[in-house]
């Protein structure tokens, strides 16, 4: 399906964050240019948080309210992300000092892939479908200001 354009910048952010995911779990390949121990992929996952998805969480919480009311299931799925958000949230402020840290990683990465792939699947779809061109801009707006 195509991508609505007002939510073409959190779909394009997606894949950078897909990757992270990915390098994240335990079965990941090597990815050039990316760290493969442990302690590299945890660095680079608290600076791509940081820098990337803290912000990019921010920027889809800004515009889930606008899509609220408009039918149950959109707004199940809205406040199912953002309790993912602060799920993530979490696993990434537990990584300094984890003595597990493969294990924690590998639970990170697959609760981002999931997480990104429901986004993706799930709601930006149903926020195209359901949405009035209205709403739609007003996503693009607020998007637009960051």
């Amino acid at each position: 399906m195509k991508r609505h354009p007002s939510l073409t910048p959190l779909s394009r952010e997606h894949h950078g964050a897909l990757i992270l995911a990915r390098l994240l779990q335990k079965d990941a390949p090597l990815y050039k240019g990316l760290p493969a121990d442990d302690a590299g992929k945890a660095e680079y996952a608290l600076n791509f948080y940081k820098d990337e998805l803290a912000g990019h969480f921010m920027d889809e919480e800004k515009i889930l309210p606008l899509v609220k009311g408009i039918s149950s299931e959109l707004d199940r799925l809205a406040d199912s992300i953002v309790e993912e958000h602060e799920i993530l949230r979490l696993h990434f402020g537990a990584i300094p000092g984890r003595t597990n840290l493969e294990d924690h990683l590998d639970i990170l990465g697959k609760a981002l892939e999931s997480h990104v792939r429901k986004e993706e699947r799930q709601l930006f779809p149903l926020i195209q479908d359901s949405c009035t061109e209205e709403v739609l801009f007003r996503i693009e707006r607020i998007l637009s200001e960051n």
